[in-house]
């Protein structure tokens, strides 16, 4: 069972499948997940708290899919690079907050993620001051790929950078074919 917090970030992206986010209401978000609208304000301060929650939540479950993607494949760096270029575009796709984070282009119907006036004042618990130091900015999240790839000793940083620049392209102006074999031909 999810708790509190889970349920209204689950909420909220629902909500923010179907409508921008500006037209995203508190009200109904603590309604959808269940809790008053107190609880979802004790939770995150703000609907700024929220859209940072949220989104911190989105560029984690990136990262950790990068470390699965590690994790799973075995075999030659060429082919360890070309799951974890496959995996961005796959969670790209999937999710445009992911897309947003990756590419660094945010239109107005998302949240940013981004502090617009420091930290909420008395955010409640870690999480939250963890969700409102912001989300990561591309160049961020390439280098926490980066990072995560020389870790599992999947590649040499610079065909790691070009894996993963490859794939932020194929996000923005897919090709033909695979991006995988794309990256496995670059190696």
């Amino acid at each position: 069972m999810p708790t509190a917090r889970e349920a209204l970030l689950d909420a909220a992206c629902t909500s923010l499948a179907a409508r921008s986010w500006t037209a995203v209401r508190m009200v109904d978000v603590a309604a959808a997940a269940g809790v008053s609208r107190q609880t979802l304000y004790n939770e995150f301060g703000s609907k700024e708290g929220l859209a940072r929650a949220l989104v911190r939540r989105e560029a984690d479950g990136f990262l950790a899919g990068v470390d699965r993607v590690l994790a799973d494949r075995t075999g030659s760096d060429a082919d360890r690079l070309a799951g974890v270029a496959e995996w961005i575009v796959r969670a790209a796709r999937a999710s445009v907050l992911v897309r947003a984070l990756v590419t660094d282009c945010w239109s107005d119907r998302l949240p940013s993620g981004r502090p617009a006036r420091g930290p909420a004042a008395g955010a409640a618990g870690a999480a939250q001051r963890r969700a409102d130091a912001g989300a990561p900015g591309a160049a961020e999240l390439v280098e926490a790929v980066r990072v995560r790839v020389a870790a599992a000793g999947a590649g040499t940083p610079t065909a790691c950078e070009a894996a993963v620049r490859v794939a932020v392209s194929w996000v923005v102006a897919p090709g033909p074919g695979g991006v995988g074999e794309v990256v496995r031909g670059l190696l």
